[in-house]
């Protein structure tokens, strides 16, 4: 290909096995288990139907990825895809709002970690839980780059067979009679309590912002192709599986969850997961359930330490963050960004006690900003990739996104659509205030301190 890519030295350490599970741990996150009620009391029976939609546009904003990451097996990934694409301002931009979106996200996962301890542990104060979750995490991403992909294989699978076991017993209880003494359930449950729209097309319309949100965090993997042993293979193996994933994980969960439960009454007792292995005889089952959170919630804080510091690694390349950052340790990861991602992560914990509640919602309220920003500039980048390309090297593309550019212009309005719903709830509306003040900050910072220079050491 004819456009130049930032020059990398990161190891590539990560096996088919890691990718394909970092794949499904990016698309189904805590939300499935304790975020469900709120989005299924959104829509009722409808979120099936959003959850699909969505999906489908999650399916063509990964291909554009996969294309890109196939072409480019960067650790950089979208920060420098936009960087090269569309421009050095757009790659700074996108890098550090990625970065930011990741450090708050890990804040609330290092958070909740603490909490789920006290279920066990009621007696050990919460941020103790939270710093030792916090340095365990730093350190796996300190050893290499395969101690990730292990901790996160084994994350991701607890979560696979947990969603897995309760979709199976939750259909034997629909078709059999399992744990209701032999009479089946059935499905009526999707529409006997005011049809399958219970709430009209604007509880559908309003949930996408929910289940939208849910998938932050999918394109993770196009951060890991530039430590991907066989990027040409794993990558696209992986991202044709995420729409078939979200089908199987998302849509079947909630499909045998609200068969199985009234949705008016879901979260009214409890977490639907409980529910359903309580009925099976399994005492234990809040302390499974509340393992596998606790596994989803240190997933993330993973995910997240392994993505800040590469993004300030790339940043750190194109001129566009401190040079210390581009520094690799012996076992090829970058250590500065690690380290110092993991020392702003150790502010935020202290800050979820030192500031009021509603202040850290706004803080937060980027986090999902920056998730479809990033989505956006993929697609875009992909486009802008489409474009600069010869007969030949069209010719030569591995990996296509499908229906293109069409693909393309449908995802972007879905996305655009998705912010204007942001706009009419006041829970989301706030980011819509954040999300622009921060880009506003990127942009002072970026001409007051000359980071608009090009930097020529910077490509190859």
């Amino acid at each position: 290909m004819s456009q130049n890519v930032m020059q990398e030295d990161l190891h590539r350490g990560l096996q088919e096995r890691h990718i394909q599970l970092i794949a499904i741990g990016g698309a189904i996150g805590v939300g499935l288990f304790l975020g469900s009620a709120t989005a299924i009391k959104a829509a009722g029976p409808a979120l099936i139907l959003s959850y699909i939609i969505a999906g489908l546009f999650i399916f063509f904003i990964m291909r554009a990825l996969g294309e890109l990451a196939v072409s480019y097996p960067v650790a950089g990934s979208f920060s420098t895809y936009s960087y090269t694409f569309l421009g050095p301002l757009a790659g700074y931009i996108t890098g550090w709002t990625y970065w930011f979106m990741w450090v708050v996200t890990c804040m609330a996962e290092i958070t909740a970690a603490g909490v789920y301890m006290q279920y066990w542990f009621p007696g050990v104060p919460q941020w103790l839980w939270a710093l030792l979750a916090l340095l365990a995490m730093t350190c796996v991403n300190l050893i290499a780059v395969s101690a990730y992909g292990e901790f996160e294989f084994w994350f991701a699978l607890i979560k696979v067979v947990t969603i897995i076991a309760m979709i199976v017993t939750g259909l034997a209880m629909i078709i059999f009679g399992l744990g209701n003494h032999g009479v089946a359930i059935g499905i009526s449950n999707l529409w006997a309590h005011g049809g399958f729209l219970p709430m009209g097309f604007e509880g559908l319309i309003l949930s996408l912002v929910i289940v939208m949100f849910a998938f932050v965090g999918v394109e993770v993997i196009g951060v890991t192709a530039g430590e991907a042993k066989n990027p040409e293979k794993t990558i696209p193996s992986a991202i044709d599986k995420v729409f078939w994933r979200i089908m199987i994980f998302y849509v079947g969960a909630l499909f045998v969850i609200m068969s199985l439960y009234p949705w008016n009454e879901i979260g009214t007792k409890g977490s639907p997961f409980v529910m359903t292995f309580s009925n099976l005889g399994i005492r234990s089952a809040a302390g499974i359930i509340n393992f596998v959170v606790l596994t989803a919630a240190l997933s993330s804080c993973n995910s997240g330490i392994f993505s800040t510091g590469r993004m300030l690694y790339n940043l750190s390349l194109q001129g566009k963050a401190p040079k210390i950052f581009s520094r690799l340790s012996k076992s090829r990861v970058p250590l500065a960004g690690i380290l110092i991602s993991a020392f702003i992560l150790l502010l935020g914990v202290l800050l979820n006690y030192l500031v009021p509640a509603q202040v850290f919602v706004y803080v937060t309220s980027v986090a999902t900003f920056g998730g479809i920003w990033v989505w956006a500039v993929i697609v875009i980048s992909q486009m802008k990739f489409r474009n600069s390309l010869d007969s030949r090297q069209l010719a030569g593309i591995k990996y296509r996104m499908p229906f293109y550019p069409l693909s393309n212009w449908l995802t972007l309005a879905f996305l655009a659509f998705v912010v204007v719903v942001m706009a009419l709830a006041p829970g989301t509306r706030v980011a819509l205030y954040v999300g622009p003040a921060w880009l506003l900050l990127l942009l002072i910072a970026y001409y007051t301190l000359g980071l608009g220079r090009e930097q020529p050491a910077a490509r190859r």
